[in-house]
């Protein structure tokens, strides 16, 4: 081992003279137990490793069964998107011979390049690996700033990786088929989805927020529902009371309240408005989706399955797109869209949509392209008609 010249002047310095044969007891001084971090108060000693105040047990190591379990529920609950990342990277992982978790920082940088080269968008590749590394145990995360070089280049090199696609804008003139088309055959499972659709509309709610609703946290009311969400994406921590206002295309509350009573008879009043209904008609329990392997969500509805049910009634109903997907996403932007075509301010879609205050994202990616879209500098320019000079 090599020594630096500060550690060899240390081993000097701490060394005795002694003669040859003799046995020196290898008595050390305390260590100072303090870092960059460490606080004193005044009169208050420097912590050493022989303070009796700092002599750490099993106990201080290890948390209870139940935090344990709770931990294990909490993590495995996550979110679907968590979920979604963190299984890929875990594959590939394994076809790669590498540690998933806690990864190291080679093994994060060279997973950012595989994604890289498949040709993802420069949001999604971003987004993955921000999952992924707040993923990772405390303390244990990969240092990312070899793959936020790697993503810089990329940038710059592969301009289609920065093209958005955005999702299709279901307004009331394909939202209102859709749900018509569902509930022409009165099943239950289509006055869910109408419920579900119209909700999903007037809410603005990201399909997450869709299904994590709780029946406890809904009232409807003779003209209006109110929700409560304790929290959301862009208000952490931060509960609110929100009014949904009903109107005659809509049919929100005779839509909501027609399933909500349709879960009663069943004896289903608590938990989740939006579930699985089973082909006999009768809504799935938390008990029947265990044995079904579907642990994760318990009796919630999955946000991919908000997904399939939307592209199923969209393509029932007849509807087109102009190239763009549909998908569970289609009913918020359907919603932001009508707002800002007919006149909503800034703060009212800010309010509406629950983005933070300030943001672009409703008048950029909702409101404008549309009216782009509709826009048209040559309708100044005359129509060309060879008839009407050969009359001349």
């Amino acid at each position: 081992m090599i020594l630096r010249d500060q550690e060899v002047d240390e081993e000097i310095v701490d060394a005795e003279l002694v003669e040859d044969g003799e046995l020196v007891p290898a008595a050390l001084a305390p260590r100072p137990l303090v870092d960059e971090h460490t606080v004193l108060m005044p009169g208050e000693s420097i912590p050493t490793s022989d303070d009796p105040r700092r002599t750490y047990t099993e106990r201080d190591l290890y948390v209870s069964e139940e935090t344990a379990q709770a931990l294990k529920e909490a993590k495995e609950e996550g979110s679907p998107q968590r979920r979604t990342a963190m299984g890929l990277f875990e594959a590939w992982c394994a076809a790669q011979g590498r540690v998933a978790e806690p990864c190291t920082t080679a093994t994060y940088t060279e997973y950012g390049r595989h994604l890289m080269a498949r040709g993802l968008k420069v949001t999604t590749i971003r987004h993955y690996m921000s999952l992924i590394r707040t993923s990772m145990p405390p303390g244990r995360k990969p240092d990312n700033s070899l793959f936020l070089l790697l993503l810089t280049q990329y940038r710059k090199k592969n301009k289609r990786a920065l093209r958005r696609k955005e999702a299709f804008p279901i307004t009331l003139p394909y939202l209102v088929p859709m749900m018509e088309k569902a509930e022409a055959d009165d099943r239950p499972i289509g006055r869910r989805d109408s419920a579900m659709f119209a909700f999903g509309y007037r809410f603005l709610g990201r399909s997450v927020e869709d299904v994590d609703l709780e029946l406890e946290d809904v009232t409807i009311l003779d003209d209006r529902v109110l929700v409560w969400l304790a929290e959301d994406k862009t208000h952490k921590g931060e509960e609110q009371t929100l009014v949904l206002h009903d109107r005659p295309d809509l049919n929100l509350i005779f839509r909501l309240r027609r399933w909500v009573g349709y879960l009663a008879e069943q004896g289903i009043t608590t938990g989740p408005v939006f579930r699985e209904v089973l082909r006999s008609g009768k809504v799935a329990s938390s008990e029947t989706r265990a044995r079904r392997g579907a642990t994760k969500r318990g009796a919630h509805l999955r946000p991919q399955t908000v997904n399939e049910r939307v592209k199923l009634w969209f393509a029932a109903a007849g509807l087109k797109t102009d190239g763009r997907p549909v998908s569970s996403h289609s009913l918020r932007a359907g919603g932001a869209t009508d707002l800002g075509m007919n006149g909503a301010t800034d703060e009212e879609l800010e309010e509406a949509g629950r983005w933070k205050k300030g943001s672009r994202i409703p008048r950029e990616r909702y409101v404008r392209p549309t009216k782009d879209a509709s826009r048209d500098p040559f309708k100044k320019v005359p129509v060309h008609d060879p008839a009407a000079k050969t009359q001349e």
